[in-house]
């Protein structure tokens, strides 16, 4: 028979784990047809030869959901070899959403996920209210990628309860009504649901992000929607602090998993400054929760991250912080200059932070003032020195100085600490939060990364685990067993790399390609060849063919 596409002579890492191969691909339908030595004719025949052949790789936390209004390309993931994505983590998002709703929807993404007011305000185009409407809007608008979707427990409560979802928990009738539009949403094809318990996430006017109120009577009954289903995943921002899980939070987990009996993916596990080796010993205080089904999601690309006074997230987790969001730059600085404030800053720091208080630590990355560029690259510590003033002191009163254009970035020193957990095959790669924080970080880049760094160059495991990691494993979390594999059937969504090249670059670059001309920090790639989604080339050689063969990925009911 004729095929639409045959690859031929690649190396295939086939994403079960099992050892490479040589072998053709034949793809017709947008499935893989065949595998082996294949004399048949196509419309199309790449020559792989020198190249692995690889599952299209499986990002299972983004936040592209208002980007896909603007971008189908969805950059930069789909640069790094990324097929398939599921956004709508953390509990945040722009579904369901009433017209009188949008303002909060927009700044609880701006509060939370980092992503400009006006960069929002320009691109979402809101051409749905349900979540089943947001999906179809998706499939109808196309994209390069699969899209899955999370329904987030924050708009599901707006929905419901308006205003009051920021003050209080939900009355049993809220309840009722709340878990109504959970099981429809998934009975549409919502991946499950997500939620937070992180103090740093707040939502409009620094109030609460409204998920955070539900009670334990609410999330009993949204577990229980996903038990009655029969399917369906729970992502959970659980712990504020990434090296620790409280016994406190370890009973939530376990709480989730035993009312949904269903999966539950959490966040997360990364080293903190002060902590030592913490993060690798809760890595075995969970292995029991773990092993029942509550994943720890890891990051595999060790970011920097960028921020300014005029949006201080990785600040948000301290209580006197959280009056400065959504404030204009002259509040902002007055709230600065305040001795009252710097006391409780100064006092907030004597206690573990995910903003650690360690001036040596962060750098001056830009300055606006041109009497300030002098600063660039130096870290606020030494400033201080220089200046004969307190460090604290120091970082707030150059920001002040400098109108809060001032970008300080927190320099990274522990690469290495992260091997432990990225090795561990409990744990699931992929913490990159692609689509959110644009203006701090970018860590779409860590498949590429992953392969380049962590297997070729230091050679922390096997390819064949590598790809793994990043294909059948999160792929079959989500409940999709027809992706993340080469093999007979499968959905021909494939990675074709050359392995002595592939990588991500090291560090971000700054870009200004959002509405309105916004920031943001891109990571590019090299050494994928081609990307292929559902049977049709998206990228050869770094270039986009034109094509926009994603779908919206569906949930179905899995096998017990």
């Amino acid at each position: 028979m004729a095929y639409d596409l045959v690859i031929r002579n690649g190396t295939v890492v086939d994403g079960s784990g099992a050892p490479r191969y040589r072998a053709d691909v034949a793809i017709a339908a947008g499935r893989i047809a065949e595998i082996g030595h294949i004399s048949d004719g196509a419309r199309r025949t790449l020559d792989a030869s020198d190249l692995i052949v690889a599952p299209g790789f499986f990002d299972p936390h983004t936040h592209y959901d208002a980007q896909l209004c603007w971008d189908p390309l969805i950059t930069c993931s789909s640069w790094h070899g990324v097929t398939s994505i599921v956004m709508g983590n953390c509990g945040v998002g722009i579904a369901p959403c009433r017209p009188a709703d949008r303002e909060v929807a927009t700044w609880d993404l701006v509060n939370v996920e980092g992503i400009p007011f006006d960069v929002l305000n320009r691109g979402i185009t809101w051409d749905w209210q349900s979540f089943p409407e947001f999906m179809d809007a998706a499939q109808r608008r196309g994209s390069a990628l699969n899209l899955g979707f999370l329904a987030p427990l924050t708009p599901l409560r707006h929905m419901v309860m308006g205003d009051e979802s920021m003050e209080r928990a939900a009355t049993a009738r809220e309840r009722g009504e709340i878990k109504a539009l959970l099981k429809d949403a998934v009975a549409a094809g919502a991946l499950g649901f997500s939620l937070t318990r992180v103090r740093q996430h707040i939502g409009y006017q620094g109030r609460p992000l409204a998920c955070r109120l539900a009670d334990r009577e609410e999330l009993k009954a949204y577990a229980n929607a996903l038990r009655e289903l029969g399917k369906g995943t729970i992502e959970i921002a659980l712990n504020q602090d990434l090296a620790l899980v409280t016994d406190e939070e370890a009973e939530l987990l376990d709480f989730m998993l035993t009312q949904s009996a269903r999966p539950v993916t959490w966040l997360g596990l990364a080293p903190t400054s002060g902590r030592g080796d913490s993060h690798v010993e809760t890595l075995y205080k969970m292995a029991p929760l773990i092993a029942r089904g509550g994943i720890p999601q890891v990051i595999a690309y060790p970011s920097e991250p960028q921020f300014s006074m005029r949006n201080p997230f990785l600040l948000a987790s301290i209580e006197c912080w959280q009056q400065v969001f959504n404030k204009p730059p002259e509040v902002q600085k007055q709230i600065y200059r305040a001795p009252a404030f710097r006391a409780a800053f100064r006092e907030a720091l004597k206690t573990p932070q995910i903003f650690a208080g360690r001036f040596d630590r962060v750098r001056i990355d830009e300055a606006g003032d041109a009497a300030l560029k002098h600063y660039e690259g130096r870290m606020v510590a030494e400033v201080a020195h220089e200046r004969g003033a307190d460090p604290l002191d120091t970082f707030l009163d150059l920001a002040i100085e400098d109108d809060l254009r001032i970008r300080y970035a927190v320099a990274n020193r522990g690469e290495e600490r992260l091997a432990p957990l990225i090795k561990d095959p409990r744990t699931l790669v992929g913490q990159a939060d692609g689509g959110a924080h644009v203006d701090m970080i970018c860590m779409a880049g860590y498949p590429t990364y992953l392969i380049g760094t962590w297997v070729r160059d230091k050679q922390l495991m096997t390819l064949e685990e590598g790809v793994r990691r990043l294909t059948s494993q999160p792929a079959d979390l989500f409940g999709f067993p027809e992706r993340g594999r080469v093999a007979p059937g499968a959905a021909a969504d494939l990675a074709i790399f050359d392995y002595d090249s592939i990588g991500c670059a090291r560090r971000p670059e700054s870009r200004h390609d959002l509405p309105g001309g916004g920031l943001r920090l891109v990571t590019t790639s090299r050494g994928v060849e081609y990307t292929i989604v559902n049977g049709e080339v998206l990228y050869e050689h770094g270039r986009h063919t034109g094509a926009l063969p994603g779908q919206v990925l569906r949930s179905r009911p899995l096998e017990s």
